[in-house]
C-alpha cells in the first residue's frame, strides 16, 4: 500500500529561506504570517494530510462515488468525516478574506495547504479545490448583496462551489454555449441546459452545492462575447441566510473516469433552475476568468503533486528492492544482490523526479507570492510587476507543470517494475490520476498558445521583459560567486535559448500564425525549464550562503546543491533542442492534407 508523508521541511525551506515571507509582515495580510505560524500551519497541514487524507487514497480509487435515482450522490466511505475534520480545522481558510471568514494570511500558505492535500488525495482535493477559485470570482464581479449571501459559507465550506463551463458539444470554445439564461419578473434567471465533466456537481459533503454558471441571455450575441455568469444554488437561500427549497437542477450521470475516481465529476442538467447573474451581463467570461486563472494554478500544483507522492513511493521501493549489482562492483558483497537504487538508470529516474519536484513546488509557491503582492504589494510598481510575473508564468505552472508531472509519475511507476503495474502498490493510480491534469481547465495546448499568443505580446511585451530581466540580474549576482558561476552560465544559456525563440516569433509567427501553433509547446518547455532553473539558482544560493555560515543540517543544504548542479546538467541543455523544433516552423507539420492521416483498407 502506497504511503504518503508531507515534504514539511523542504516546504519551510522555500517560503522561510528562498521566499523569506516573514519579510513582508509590513504588508497587509502578512502581519500573521510569523516565523512560527508559518511553521505551524506547514507542520500541522502536513501532519493532518498524511494521517487523515492520504488513507483514503485508495479506497476512493476502488470505491467511486455513488449515483442515486433521486440524483444524490454519496463519496466513498470515509470522505465525509475527513471533510468535516477538514471543515472544522479551517484549512479551507487560510488565504481567503478576513471579513466573509477567513483568515486572511497570504496565498503562499494557501498553496501549501493546497499542495498537501492533493498529494495526499487527489480525488478528495477537488470537492474544495474550485471553492476558492468560485469565492474570487464573487468576490470580483458580484453584487455585495450576493456576496454577504454565499461568501460567508463558501469560505467556511459549509457550502462548496462549483465552475459550469463545458457541454457536450462544445469545451474551449465557449461562444457555442446552449445554456439559456431567461429573465424573471423579480430579477432572477431561469436557467436550463446541460453542462459535463463538473468537478463535484453533486456530492454528500456539504448541505448546499454553488454553482458558476455560464449561459446566454435571450438576443445575447452568438459568440463569447454572448456570454453571463450565473450563481445557480443547488437549494436556494432564503434572506435571513436559512436554506429554502431545492432548485431546479439535478446530476444526470456521474463519468467513467480513467482515474479521480473519489471525486464526482457529473453531467449537471438545469431545468429552469433559478440563478442570479454575477457582474454586468454578456461579460460573463472575464468574470469566469478569475476562477479559471486560480484553477489553473491549483491544477498546476495537483502536476507536481501527484509526481511527489509518486517519487517518495519508488524511493521507498528502490532502496528496499534488491535486483543485480552495481556496475562498479557490489555496493552489498554480502547480500545476494543490491538495491536498484544502485544502479544509475534507476538513479537518473528519482534525480530527474527530485530536480523537478523541488523546483517546481518553488515556482509555485513564488507564484503565490506574486499573486499577494499583485495586490497588497507598498506601490503601484511593484504591484504591476507581481502582476505580469503571475499573469506569464500562469499557463506555465499549468501546462509545463502537469506536462513534466505526468512523466515523473510514469517514471515513477517505471521504478517498481512489474510491480508498478499492480493495484496494490498504488503507482498505477497514481499515474491515472495524474493525466487528467494535462487535459482540465484547459489544455495544455490551450496553456501554451495563450503563453504565446496572448502573453507574450500583451502590453508591449512588458511581462516577457520583465521575466528576462529578473534573471538576467539574478544570473550577473550569481556569477560573482564562484561557486554558482559555473550553474549560472548553464542558466543564462538556457535563457538565451528563450530569448531566441522569442525573437523568431517575432519575425516570423505575423507572416504565419501556424509557425506560431506549431512552436508554442516547446516554447511553454522552454520557459517551463528556465522557470525551474531560476528557482535552482535561488535555492543553491541560499543552501551556499547557509553553509558558509555554519548549519545543523549539511545534509539538507549539500543535497540542494547537489541537484541544482543535476538540473544544470540534464535539463537546462534541453532548452537548445526545444528551441531547433520551434525554429523548423509548421511547413512540414501542416503539409499533408486530411485524407493522408486516414487509414486505407
Amino acid at each position: 500500500m502506497p504511503t504518503y508523508t508531507a515534504p514539511t521541511r523542504d516546504t519551510r525551506f522555500i517560503v522561510n529561506e528562498v521566499l523569506d515571507l516573514a519579510s513582508y509582515n509590513k504588508l497587509p495580510g502578512f502581519e500573521s504570517a510569523t516565523a512560527d505560524m508559518i511553521d505551524t500551519v506547514i507542520n500541522e497541514a502536513g501532519k493532518f494530510c498524511s494521517e487523515v487524507i492520504a488513507p483514503l487514497n485508495q479506497v476512493g480509487d476502488k470505491e467511486g462515488c455513488t449515483r442515486h435515482a433521486d440524483g444524490s450522490v454519496t463519496t466513498p466511505t470515509g470522505f465525509k468525516a475527513a471533510f468535516d475534520q477538514y471543515r472544522e480545522s479551517g484549512w479551507g481558510t487560510i488565504a481567503q478574506p478576513e471579513e466573509f471568514g477567513g483568515q486572511g494570511m497570504p496565498h503562499v500558505l494557501g498553496f501549501v495547504v493546497e499542495e498537501f492535500v492533493g498529494t495526499a488525495n487527489q480525488a478528495f482535493a477537488m470537492y474544495s479545490g474550485l471553492t476558492g477559485g468560485a469565492v474570487a470570482a464573487i468576490l470580483a464581479k458580484a453584487s455585495p448583496e450576493l456576496q454577504e449571501k454565499y461568501l460567508h459559507k463558501m469560505i467556511a465550506n459549509e457550502w462548496l462551489g462549483t465552475m459550469n463551463l463545458t457541454e457536450p458539444h462544445c469545451g474551449t470554445d465557449l461562444g457555442m454555449i446552449r445554456t439559456k439564461a431567461e429573465p424573471q419578473a423579480d430579477g432572477s434567471y431561469a436557467i436550463t441546459g446541460t453542462k459535463i465533466f463538473i468537478s463535484a456537481g453533486e456530492h454528500d459533503l456539504t448541505e448546499n452545492i454553488i454553482h458558476l454558471v455560464l449561459a446566454k441571455t435571450p438576443g445575447a450575441p452568438d459568440s463569447s462575447k454572448g456570454i453571463s455568469l450565473f450563481i445557480v444554488p443547488k437549494v436556494m437561500v432564503n434572506d435571513d441566510g436559512s436554506l429554502g427549497a431545492r432548485n431546479s437542477l439535478q446530476c444526470g450521470s456521474i463519468e467513467e473516469k480513467m482515474g479521480i475516481h473519489g471525486n464526482s465529476t457529473c453531467v449537471m442538467n438545469y431545468d429552469g433552475a433559478t440563478g442570479f447573474m454575477v457582474g454586468e451581463e454578456n461579460k460573463g467570461l472575464a468574470a469566469m476568468f478569475v476562477m479559471m486563472n486560480a484553477a489553473r494554478l491549483g491544477v498546476g500544483i495537483q502536476g507536481y503533486a501527484q509526481a511527489e507522492v509518486a517519487y517518495q513511493n519508488a524511493v521507498a521501493y528502490a532502496l528496499d528492492r534488491r535486483q543485480g549489482r552495481a556496475l562498479s562492483g557490489p555496493a552489498e558483497p554480502k547480500a545476494q544482490a543490491d538495491p536498484i537504487f544502485v544502479h544509475a538508470d534507476v538513479r537518473r529516474m528519482l534525480m530527474d523526479a527530485k530536480a523537478y519536484v523541488e523546483g517546481m513546488r518553488a515556482l509555485a509557491l513564488w507564484g503565490a507570492l506574486q499573486v499577494d503582492l499583485t495586490h497588497k504589494a507598498g506601490t503601484d510598481e511593484e504591484k504591476a510587476k507581481a502582476d505580469q510575473i503571475i499573469s506569464l508564468l500562469t499557463p506555465v505552472i499549468k501546462g509545463y507543470g502537469t506536462d513534466k508531472g505526468f512523466d515523473i509519475a510514469v517514471n515513477m511507476q517505471q521504478v517498481f517494475g512489474g510491480h508498478g503495474y499492480i493495484q496494490e502498490w498504488g503507482m498505477e493510480q497514481f499515474v491515472r490520476d495524474s493525466r487528467i491534469a494535462m487535459i482540465y481547465e484547459g489544455t495544455n495546448g490551450v496553456q501554451a498558445m495563450d503563453l504565446c499568443g496572448r502573453k507574450l505580446a500583451q502590453n508591449g511585451g512588458a511581462a516577457i521583459q520583465t521575466f528576462f530581466a529578473t534573471v538576467d540580474a539574478e544570473i550577473a549576482a550569481a556569477k560573482e560567486n564562484e561557486a554558482l558561476a559555473p550553474f549560472a552560465s548553464q542558466l543564462e544559456k538556457a535563457l538565451g535559448e528563450q530569448k531566441a525563440a522569442t525573437m523568431w516569433f517575432m519575425q516570423n509567427a505575423m507572416k504565419n500564425p501556424d509557425h506560431l501553433g506549431a512552436g508554442a509547446h516547446h516554447y511553454m518547455h522552454i520557459m517551463g525549464i528556465v522557470s525551474l532553473g531560476l528557482m535552482w539558482l535561488r535555492m543553491a544560493t541560499v543552501a551556499h550562503t547557509k553553509l558558509a555560515e555554519g548549519t545543523d543540517d549539511k545534509a539538507f543544504y549539500e543535497a540542494k546543491i547537489a541537484t541544482a548542479m543535476y538540473y544544470g546538467d540534464r535539463f537546462l541543455p534541453d532548452t537548445g533542442a526545444l528551441r531547433r523544433k520551434l525554429e523548423t516552423g509548421s511547413d512540414s507539420m501542416m503539409a499533408l492534407g486530411a485524407e493522408a492521416f486516414q487509414t486505407a483498407a
